[in-house]
C-alpha cells in the first residue's frame, strides 16, 4: 500500500506561517499545503503584527544565534529577485547604552562578515547625517553603533508578495477565523473547526497564530478536554504603539530621504528600545514604535485569566488611548528634540504579537497532541526573518533542526526571567486607556 503523503495545515498567514507555505511548496511542489486566515492576504488592513507600512531588517544582534540567521535573511533580502523589491538599505544608527554596539560587531567579526559596521563616539557621530540626530536624547549613551548594511522592508508589499508566490505554488489560501482544534479519538490533532462551523483537516496542522495563540489554545483545551495544549506562561500577548507623520515639505524630505534607522537602546530596568524609520519613497511618512509594550489581561473562559488582543474583530488596532499617542510623540523627541513640537502625528496603530520571557521564538512540536506544531512569538523582531522562517521550521517538522535551535526554540524548555527582557510586555492596556468622564 502506498503510504498517505502528509497534509499540512497552517494557522495564521504572518511571516511565520507564509514563509513555512512558500518553502514547504519549493521542497515539496506536490505537497497539500493549506493557510487559513482570518483575512484575505490582500485585505486593505490586517491585524497581523507581520502587516505594516515597514519593518526594519537588521542584523544587528548581540546574540549570536539571531546575528547568524538575520545576516542570512538579509542576505536574501538584498539579492533574491522576490525579496530584493521590498528592501532599502539605509544603514542604522544605534544609541547604545551598554556594551551592545561592541558585542554585534565581535558577532559579525566571528562570523567573517566583511559588513560596514563601527562603534562611534557620541561626539563624532553627532555630526554624521548632516547632524540629523544632534538634538537626540544621549543621556548615558556610551557609543553609537553604525552599520550601513542594514535597513528596512516595505512590510506589507512583501508579505502580500511572498502570499502570491506560494499562491502560483500550489497554495490554498483560506479566509477563516478559527475558533478551536480538532483531535481524533487518540488526541491526534487532525485539523481546526472555523466560526462559521467548517472543518479543515491535515495530518500537520501548524500554529502560526501569533497574539492569537494563547487565546486559541484555551479555547481548544476546553472543548477537547486536553488541559496540557494550554500555553501557560509560555507565551503573553503583548501590544505596542506605532505612528506616523507625512513629511509634507520637499525640502524637509530630502532632510529625512536619506537618513538610517534610528534606535535608542536601553535598559531592562528602563524599557525596550525605540524606534524611528525613514520616511517611505511614495507617501514621504516617517514612522516611530513607541516605549510602552503592555499586555491585556481578560478572563478568557471561567476562571482561565490570559493576555489576549481586544476581541474586535480588528483588535481595535485604530483605538490609540491619548497615553499611547504620548508615547508616540515621546518617541520623536528623543530622536529629533524640540523640533518635534510642530509635527502632526497623522495616523497610530497598536501592533499586537506574542513573546516568550527569553524573546525566544517557538518553533517546536507541541508536547501535548501529535501532529500539532507551533511556530509563533515573533516577539517583534520576527519580521527580518521572514525569507528564512520557513526554512527552519520545515527542518523542524521533518526533524533535522540542530539541536542548539531545537531547545532554544522548544515548547517545553526553561525560561529566563521576564524582568531581563526590556522588550518585554509589563504594562496593563486598561491603564493606558482613556478615562471616560461621567455625568
Amino acid at each position: 500500500m502506498t503510504p498517505t503523503k502528509p497534509s499540512y495545515l497552517i494557522v495564521g498567514a504572518g511571516v511565520f506561517g507564509v514563509s513555512t507555505a512558500y518553502h514547504l511548496l519549493k521542497k515539496y511542489p506536490d505537497a497539500s499545503v493549506t493557510l487559513v486566515d482570518r483575512d484575505a492576504f490582500d485585505a486593505e488592513t490586517r491585524v497581523a503584527a507581520s502587516w505594516d507600512w515597514n519593518k526594519v531588517v537588521r542584523a544587528d544582534y548581540d546574540d549570536f544565534v539571531y546575528c547568524q540567521l538575520a545576516l542570512e535573511a538579509q542576505d536574501i533580502f538584498e539579492t533574491d529577485p522576490l525579496w530584493k523589491p521590498y528592501f532599502t538599505k539605509t544603514g542604522v544608527y544605534w544609541m547604545c547604552r551598554s556594551d551592545y554596539a561592541q558585542d554585534v560587531i565581535k558577532n559579525h567579526q566571528k562570523l567573517g562578515r566583511g559588513d560596514d559596521i563601527s562603534a562611534v563616539p557620541v561626539a563624532e557621530a553627532r555630526k554624521l547625517y548632516g547632524g540629523l540626530f544632534d538634538n537626540a536624547d544621549y543621556s548615558d549613551v556610551k557609543e553609537v553603533l553604525i552599520n550601513k548594511s542594514s535597513g528596512w522592508a516595505a512590510a506589507g508589499d512583501a508579505l502580500r508578495a511572498v502570499t502570491r508566490e506560494a499562491i502560483k505554488l500550489g497554495l490554498k489560501y483560506v479566509t477563516a477565523q478559527v475558533a478551536t482544534l480538532q483531535f481524533d479519538n487518540s488526541g491526534n490533532c487532525r485539523g481546526v473547526k472555523t466560526t462559521s462551523g467548517d472543518i479543515l483537516t491535515a495530518s500537520k496542522v501548524i500554529l502560526c497564530t501569533g497574539a492569537y495563540t494563547s487565546k486559541l489554545l484555551e479555547f481548544s483545551a476546553a472543548s477537547s478536554g486536553l488541559k496540557d495544549l494550554v500555553a501557560g506562561d509560555r507565551i503573553v500577548a503583548g501590544g505596542i504603539t506605532t505612528g506616523m507623520r507625512k513629511v509634507e515639505d520637499p525640502e524637509e524630505y530630502k532632510k529625512f530621504a536619506a537618513m538610517p534607522v534610528g534606535f535608542q537602546g536601553y535598559s531592562a530596568e528602563v524599557g525596550g528600545f525605540i524606534g524611528s524609520l525613514p520616511p517611505t519613497p511614495d507617501t514621504h511618512e516617517m514612522k516611530w514604535w513607541g516605549q510602552t509594550i503592555f499586555k491585556n489581561t481578560r478572563e478568557v473562559l471561567p476562571g482561565r485569566f490570559i493576555s489576549m488582543p481586544p476581541s474586535e474583530p480588528d483588535y481595535s488596532q485604530w483605538k490609540v488611548s491619548k497615553a499611547l499617542k504620548q508615547d508616540i510623540r515621546n518617541a520623536t523627541k528623543v530622536f529629533y528634540g524640540k523640533e518635534t513640537d510642530s509635527w502632526k502625528l497623522d495616523k497610530h496603530r497598536i501592533c499586537w504579537d506574542a513573546f516568550t520571557t527569553s524573546g525566544d521564538f517557538i518553533i517546536s512540536p507541541h508536547s501535548a497532541a501529535k501532529g500539532l506544531y507551533v511556530a509563533t512569538c515573533g516577539s517583534f523582531h520576527g519580521y527580518k526573518f521572514f525569507p528564512v522562517l520557513g526554512k527552519y521550521i520545515l527542518q523542524m517538522l521533518e526533524g533535522d533542526l540542530s539541536p542548539e535551535l531545537t531547545e532554544k526554540w522548544a515548547w517545553d524548555r526553561v525560561r529566563p526571567d521576564s524582568m531581563l527582557n526590556p522588550e518585554f510586555p509589563r504594562a496593563e492596556m486598561k491603564d493606558l486607556l482613556d478615562t471616560v468622564a461621567r455625568l
